[in-house]
């Protein structure tokens, strides 16, 4: 764990960085900040998830079993989503050593709520993933993101 988090450290202070960084000529924008609950700096909080290989990965094998599970598990994003506290998520795209699988970023203010949220998921209840939940302070315009997302996935929600 020691070795990866310094990237995704590094990764996330830059994506803040370059949040934070003003466009010569863009005008502020009261309404949309305070539509998206963005402070001072166009920032908000949010709870970072990180998906980890889980004691149960290896055990459940058989492929249909597997599926059902994992068809939960995009369930549950998808309602999350749908509910507006999903507002990031993905794979990693290789294996690593730490067994980091893949992240969510989640718009509740406790770790306590993440929790309950990820609970309905039953790879997570399976224990195909663990999780580890850390509070991050991040650009309060991640979510504008899902409506072009929208536009570019083949793939249904």
């Amino acid at each position: 764990m020691k070795k990866i988090l310094p990237f995704i450290a590094l990764f996330l202070l830059f994506a803040n960085f370059t949040a934070q960084v003003k466009i010569p000529g863009e005008k502020f924008n009261q309404r949309l900040a305070d539509s998206l609950g963005a402070d001072q700096r166009g920032m908000k909080n949010y709870m970072l998830v990180i998906l980890k290989t889980g004691p149960n990965d290896a055990v459940i094998s058989d492929k249909k079993e597997r599926e059902k599970l994992f068809e939960g598990h995009f369930s549950n994003m998808t309602a999350m989503e749908k509910s507006g506290k999903l507002k990031l998520a993905g794979p990693f795209a290789t294996k690593n050593t730490l067994n980091y699988r893949g992240i969510f970023l989640l718009d509740v203010p406790t770790e306590t709520e993440a929790a309950a949220l990820l609970q309905n998921d039953p790879t997570i209840k399976n224990g195909i993933f663990t999780v580890e939940i850390l509070p991050w302070y991040g650009s309060a315009a991640i979510p504008m993101h899902l409506k072009y997302h929208h536009q570019i996935s083949k793939a249904k929600p």
